[in-house]
């Protein structure tokens, strides 16, 4: 048996952006969720030392598992041990963990639609049934409680992102409480993906462990962190599923690298550098929101967290895909297309990061301001 799944077509831009550029191009990187910052400067220096010293084998650390349980109960005030964290090669494999080891085949996972497109593709590879929730501007683009609880047949799970790809939405702690009954309730096993923790602009996101304590967490160095290619990243289980979980990625994935899990543990202490980075996101969210009225794009999801706009464009286009290719082509700046998020109503959409440095967005958005006022004028 098996599985077709849809491609990643931000890829696909992104590799035609990295062929203009190697003609020569000027390309601005908006199309992924990629932070412009390095990693911190605590991490890398303990990386420097580590690889003077360490033959980095196959390891699990378990400073790094101590200190991300204290980090859990310092930032939600939640109660973990330490050998409830699984360390994985970032965000990607944690999810498939807990997927895998959570469900069987033919099992139906609920998610909203948008939502990010590796939800979706990794539940068919693994042979399970997305249940998708349309989820509009009326419901902030987000899953909520009230729709969960319509669903007949109940499913067997649900993914819950805060703040959300691609729209940055966050669920205040009501929605997620509300959530967690639900699911208590009608038997929904929880897989929260809380990668954008760290990356809020309307107050801090609460994870679903204050809520749900036998949910599975998902989370990575990633974003916050600032250490994408680190490939660092975790799955937190309750203590009854420590063992399955550990069955499975011993046999899958083996461990985390070594040298990242020791770098880890200093980006877990570097608070001001990284809100340093938040401080020029914000910037960023600002100008952006700022100038994208005077484009037409009027219309967006409330980028609460992570750093991303999701932006309607139905005016414009029904091919979200290829009016990304002509914005690329046109003025250098490199963009999602909305169908990667949502296989319907996406092609009216289009995903802008702002993970980019503040003088790229000024930038981007004189690009962009010249090329919406153009295609604007001739529709008029």
């Amino acid at each position: 048996m098996q599985s077709d799944i849809d491609p990643f077509r931000a890829i696909e831009i992104s590799r035609l952006a990295h062929s203009l550029k190697a003609e020569g191009r000027s390309i601005i990187h908006m199309e992924f969720g990629q932070p412009s910052t390095g990693a911190p400067q605590a991490a890398i220096k303990v990386a420097h030392e580590v690889l003077d010293s360490d033959g980095l084998g196959y390891w699990e650390s378990p400073e790094l598992k101590q200190r991300l349980a204290r980090h859990y109960l310092d930032t939600y005030g939640v109660n973990v041990e330490p050998e409830q964290f699984i360390l994985t090669c970032g965000a990607s494999p944690a999810l498939v963990l807990a997927l895998i080891s959570s469900f069987s085949p033919g099992q139906r996972v609920a998610l909203a639609r948008p939502g990010y497109v590796a939800y979706r593709n990794s539940l068919k590879a693994l042979h399970l049934q997305p249940v998708e929730i349309p989820c509009d501007a009326a419901m902030r683009f987000q899953l909520t409680a009230e729709s969960l609880a319509a669903l007949d047949p109940a499913p067997d799970g649900v993914i819950i992102a805060s703040p959300a790809n691609p729209t940055g939405t966050i669920l205040p702690a009501d929605e997620l409480a509300a959530i967690a009954e639900v699911c208590r309730a009608r038997g929904i096993r929880i897989i929260s993906d809380e990668i954008y923790h760290g990356l809020s602009y309307v107050g801090p996101a609460h994870s679903m462990l204050e809520f749900a304590p036998e949910a599975l967490v998902v989370n990575s160095f990633s974003k916050y962190f600032s250490m994408v290619g680190w490939r660092l990243g975790w799955l937190l289980v309750p203590k009854h599923h420590v063992h399955r979980a550990r069955a499975f990625v011993g046999n899958l994935f083996l461990t985390a690298p070594s040298l990242s899990q020791h770098a880890g543990v200093a980006a877990l202490d570097s608070h001001d550098e990284l809100q340093g980075h938040v401080a020029v996101y914000t910037r960023n969210r600002e100008l952006l929101l700022a100038a994208l009225p005077a484009m037409g794009l009027t219309t967006i999801a409330p980028p609460d967290g992570a750093f991303y706009v999701y932006a309607s464009i139905i005016h414009l286009t029904d091919d979200s895909l290829e009016f990304c290719k002509r914005l690329l082509l046109e003025t250098g700046v490199a963009t999602a297309p909305g169908v990667d998020f949502d296989p319907d109503e996406g092609r009216h959409f289009i995903r802008f990061s702002f993970a980019v440095s503040t003088p790229e967005i000024e930038e981007a958005i004189r690009r962009l301001t010249a090329y919406f006022t153009s295609i604007n004028t001739g529709l008029a």
